[in-house]
């Protein structure tokens, strides 16, 4: 069947007498007989006519280019199944980063298989009222988690053919040369053998394809960005209660606007107060904000298509910063202005890094850390300020926050950067509480500038400019948000 002209193999509903028994609990209350053909009768039909997904043009476009890169081989790609967080409940599901790019899909437990230049989703739609699945199955049943969307529903909306998902273990066990995206779907993995190379390759292939972004991409990671800076924007406007509730308490108030305008946030929230700026993913987020003290704020929402911002603010707690906190994070901000600047079509990915480290280990040299001269310590057999900067200075974003990470080192770490790509440009200081070579001044100080850098044809835009970065903008927006 050709992606052009999509229907689905079936009504939308399962086959009768397929569906394994519905997942219960032993403090579930028995269900007699009686009950369970009253449940079954009289239901209505909601066949619901779905709009075109925003993406089926486009992830039709990148099927295509899956398979020319593999022509004559089957591809299958899932979607990813539910993961326990405690006892009998689960973490909200959400649908594999590759999957989601080549479908638009975000239901559980859907694979898709690419093979002859055609496209299938095997789904596992909405059951059938005339099993018990809809109101006994907690983690399926529509009574108790939500509506699923229909086969037709799905194929109508994504624009692809989508079969029920009984039907793959018979297409997996057929003789073509398979390639498996591997640790998402425990029946695939057991049922195609592993061919390490060959799946590690479909990985590779699969990430690299999301270096360089489309129209539409950009588009989502803008929203993305806008949407982070309100968050940001809600966590200042709230200060009396950070003051009083502590870093939960910023955590908390952006997520309710990432849960709000988004789907999620792209990753669990930094919210670094005082000397927990120092610790790179501090994402405990238990202790206080306090007066007189420097706050770093690593924050990013992802949106309802799952491209996600990243976004870092160091913000003095007090509203404005200190002589010592102004000097310290003009330096920084000098390292991200050089970085943001190196980046441009044909500049080497490390480019920005390079330029932001140049900076830095001039100001640790001035700040008199280093335990020799600062193009010593740059050399790549020293690096010896990196003591105090401790991380890269980018990495690709877009539908993973550390997006593309499967690709390889010559088409991402030592490659040229092209117009499309996006990347975060972040320098940072660290001063540890218990670092002896800086003085005690410096001790448990962290800050860190992080903005989201589109490459265009001739330079650079950013897409999180929305949140101030200069030492006077900050203070004045701080100031205004708590007026």
């Amino acid at each position: 069947m050709s992606e052009s002209a999509p229907t689905p193999s079936e009504n939308g509903l399962p086959p009768e007498g397929t569906e394994p028994a519905p997942r219960t609990e032993g403090h579930d209350q028995p269900v007699p007989e009686a009950y369970a053909a009253f449940m079954r009768e009289g239901w209505g039909d909601r066949e619901l006519d779905l709009p075109r997904h925003p993406v089926a043009e486009l992830a039709a476009q990148r099927r295509a280019r899956l398979a020319e890169t593999f022509r004559g081989e089957r591809l299958v790609v899932p979607s990813g199944t539910f993961k326990v967080r405690s006892n009998d409940t689960d973490y909200r599901f959400r649908s594999d980063t590759a999957h989601t790019y080549l479908t638009g899909n975000q239901t559980s437990d859907a694979v898709l298989v690419v093979e002859g230049g055609e496209s299938v989703l095997y789904a596992r739609p909405r059951s059938s009222r005339q099993t018990d699945e809809f109101f006994r199955d907690r983690q399926y049943g529509e009574l108790w988690a939500g509506r699923r969307p229909s086969l037709h529903e799905m194929s109508s909306s994504l624009g692809l053919e989508v079969r029920h998902l009984d039907e793959l273990d018979e297409r997996l066990t057929s003789s073509a040369k398979t390639r498996v995206l591997r640790g998402l779907d425990a029946g695939v993995d057991e049922a195609v053998a592993a061919d390490e190379g060959r799946d590690q390759d479909l990985a590779r292939v699969l990430s690299e394809m999301r270096l360089v972004k489309d129209a539409w991409e950009l588009e989502q990671l803008r929203e993305a960005c806008e949407i982070t800076t309100l968050g940001f924007t809600d966590s200042v406007r709230e200060w009396d209660n950070v003051l009083k509730y502590g870093e939960r308490w910023v955590e908390g108030t952006f997520f309710r606007r990432a849960r709000a305008m988004g789907n999620d946030i792209g990753y669990d929230s930094i919210v670094g107060g005082g000397r927990h700026a120092t610790t790179l993913h501090w994402i405990e987020n238990s202790g206080p904000i306090t007066p007189g003290e420097l706050v770093l704020l690593d924050m990013g929402v992802e949106g309802r298509n799952l491209y996600t911002a990243d976004v870092t603010r160091t913000l003095p707690v007090d509203g404005t910063f200190t002589p010592l906190q102004r000097d310290l994070y003009t330096l920084v901000l000098s390292a991200q202005t050089a970085g943001i600047e190196a980046v441009r079509p044909g500049a080497g990915f490390m480019a920005p890094h390079q330029a932001a480290m140049e900076v830095l280990a001039h100001g640790l040299e001035d700040l008199g850390l280093l335990p020799c001269s600062a193009q010593e310590a740059l050399s790549p057999d020293s690096k010896v300020y990196a003591r105090w900067t401790l991380h890269s200075t980018s990495h690709m974003l877009g539908m993973d926050v550390h997006d593309c990470a499967k690709s390889s080192r010559e088409a991402y770490n030592d490659a040229e950067l092209a117009a499309g790509m996006v990347l975060t440009v972040e320098p940072g200081l660290y001063f540890q509480e218990d670092d002896l070579l800086v003085p005690e001044e410096l001790r448990g100080i962290g800050i860190r500038i992080e903005d989201d850098i589109v490459v265009t044809d001739d330079g650079w835009t950013n897409l999180s400019a929305g949140l101030p970065r200069e030492v006077s903008a900050i203070e004045e927006w701080m100031g205004a948000l708590r007026a």
